[in-house]
């Protein structure tokens, strides 16, 4: 039986999701808008721009776990999980000005050098500063439909802030005289927001006394390999990978689709707008759903009506239309499960290792997903820029038979094959409500409270 302490207020609840604003404002924008600021401002080759963006990515086969391990070994008057946000903060967000800030008149070398190396430096300090704050889902509460609520509040703060960062980031730009000025500004302004945020959330949050003196004995290699030994985890982690390319994708040439495709450039903030409201208004509805039904099954059906959409993009014609409305909006529904389910389903995956070991190890489970995440990512933007590439992209311009053909083949068809792809393991997730009360009940009985 789920104990009283397990339930949480709203404040906590609320002040919690308030520190993913900042990332979720700075996630979209550079999901939606770092490689076409590549290409389009800085006038960086798409296949340099990706392959620095790649090379940036070998860090993460160390950083995430390495961060996770260490803030599960982490004591101090801060907390386990907050010192990392408080501390975090500020180099996040110098991180991030100098990620959207290119010197003028570098040579294709240098500038190579500084995407790579400003891009490794933005992901050190994500990793410190966010493994630890997603770790809080699992510490915060055991409940399992606590942790759907606590992640729906999370999202529903953090939804708008995407929105911000998917439409009005272009709407900023235009403000200025070139696209390069405007980005430039665009990092300074997310910046000082992702640190406001994680500061204002680590303040308002409390960490429960026992978690937070709590120490992981593992050696990180043991604790790593620990997670690969976790079916249940690797069953979730490898439908999320699936599912994150496939966004990635989506998300990278969605701006090149509706510019170069529908010939509706500056509809774009309208129709990712459009997709991101309806992702916030059916946030809770899906987190309903899975106080009814199961998360995995739950999760899988949302994928399914968001890669159809996508799918059906194929068909729009070479001029604008109408019909990308109704598919935003059904891309919205369905792909708004993407931002409840995952993030609920992981600390119950790591309820299954608390219950062998009897650690606390949710910092180094969030660092391997965080890792998967990032890679997935990192591997959807390069590959997209490799496609712009090999159909011939020309920036600024009429774009061939050939290359509209990739565009529509990547943004649609592909994500849509990927997605179909992970629902058999979403459909026949282990863990349902059923055995997650029937561990916590052993958790219980092995008096390791949470």
């Amino acid at each position: 039986m789920t104990e009283p302490s397990d339930k949480l207020r709203w404040t906590t609840k609320l002040l919690y999701g308030f520190g993913d604003v900042g990332n979720a404002i700075n996630n979209s924008a550079i999901q939606f808008f770092l490689m076409i600021f590549y290409t389009d401002a800085v006038l960086v080759s798409p296949a340099i721009a990706a392959n620095a963006l790649l090379i940036g990515k070998i860090w993460d086969a160390i950083n995430d776990p390495l961060f996770g391990w260490i803030s599960d070994r982490t004591t101090s008057r801060f907390g386990k999980r907050r010192v990392y946000m408080i501390f975090g903060a500020l180099p996040l967000a110098i991180a991030l000005i100098l990620l959207w800030n290119i010197p003028k008149d570098l040579a294709e070398f240098w500038t190579f050098i500084w995407i790579a190396g400003t891009f490794i430096l933005f992901d050190t300090m994500w990793t410190f500063t966010n493994v630890p704050y997603y770790a809080l889902t699992a510490e915060l509460t055991d409940d399992y439909d606590e942790r759907s609520s606590l992640t729906a509040f999370r999202m529903v703060l953090g939804v708008p802030g995407y929105i911000i960062g998917a439409a009005l980031t272009p709407v900023i730009v235009g403000l200025f005289m070139t696209k390069r000025a405007g980005y430039g500004w665009i990092g300074i302004i997310y910046g000082v927001l992702a640190a406001a945020a994680l500061l204002i959330s680590a303040a308002g949050i409390k960490e429960r006394k026992h978690i937070a003196e709590s120490k992981a004995g593992a050696p990180i290699l043991s604790a790593f390999l620990a997670t690969l030994k976790n079916r249940a985890f690797l069953q979730l982690i490898a439908a999320y990978l699936i599912a994150t390319i496939s966004f990635a994708l989506v998300k990278t040439l969605m701006v090149y689709f509706l510019t170069y495709q529908l010939n509706m450039a500056d509809q774009v903030p309208i129709v990712m707008l459009l997709l991101l409201v309806f992702v916030t208004l059916f946030l809770f509805p899906w987190k309903m759903l899975a106080d009814r039904w199961n998360k995995g099954p739950a999760y899988a059906l949302g994928l399914g009506i968001g890669g159809l959409a996508i799918g059906l993009s194929f068909f729009l014609p070479h001029e604008p239309t109408s019909w990308i409305y109704l598919l935003a909006i059904l891309a919205g529904i369905g792909f708004s499960a993407q931002w409840v389910f995952p993030w609920a389903m992981v600390p119950d995956v790591v309820d299954f290792d608390r219950l062998e070991t009897g650690e606390h190890r949710g910092g180094m489970y969030y660092g391997v997903w965080g890792l998967a995440t990032k890679l997935a990512e990192a591997l959807g933007i390069a590959s997209s820029g490799w496609l712009l590439a090999f159909y011939n992209y020309v920036p600024n311009v009429e774009q061939a038979t050939r290359t509209l053909f990739g565009i529509r083949l990547f943004f649609g068809p592909v994500p849509l094959l990927f997605l179909l792809l992970s629902l058999p393991l979403l459909v026949w997730f282990p863990i349902t409500r059923k055995k997650h009360l029937e561990l916590r009940k052993q958790l219980e009985a092995q008096e390791i409270k949470p």
